[in-house]
């Protein structure tokens, strides 16, 4: 699967982002890091958004067009190096309604402890903190590098 990443158009990626969350009301001052297919449309991206530079936290909301694989190691990589190694931030923060179930797997697999916030989307919604600390994504399986070909002749 070829894909690319879309830097220093964090208009166009956040506000396509917002549009695919129902409840995103906007994202105050953020960056962002597009996802792109082989026929460089944009297809998923992260917004990275309520940074609080002394607590090194920092909010990821990501979203994708249905259909589309754009979840891959390399991807995860990409995407959690802004906040881990640019922003030099301790932990990752994201926000999920409760009945997301899928985002929910995804994050836990990660390695994101899970904090269910009762009614934060609403009288019949509960919401989820989703957390990632430095220590659990350098641990995480999916933050190992792959063998390359050469690597495993």
């Amino acid at each position: 699967m070829t894909l690319k990443y879309y830097y220093k158009q964090d208009g166009i990626v956040a506000r396509f982002v917002a549009r695919l969350i129902p409840h995103c009301r906007g994202f105050g001052a953020y960056r962002a890091i597009g996802i792109l297919n082989k026929q460089n449309e944009l297809i998923a991206g992260a917004v990275y958004h309520n940074f609080i530079p002394e607590a090194g936290v920092i909010e990821g909301s990501a979203a994708a067009l249905p259909g589309h694989r754009w979840v891959t190691r390399q991807t995860l990589r990409v995407l959690y190096d802004f906040p881990f190694r640019v922003c030099r931030c301790q932990m990752v923060r994201h926000v999920v309604r409760g009945s997301d179930l899928r985002s929910l797997r995804g994050l836990a697999a990660l390695g994101c402890i899970h904090i269910t916030i009762p009614r934060l989307f609403g009288r019949d919604e509960d919401g989820v903190y989703c957390l990632l600390t430095v220590e659990a994504w350098t641990a995480s399986r999916f933050n190992k590098p792959t063998a390359t070909l050469e690597e495993a002749a």
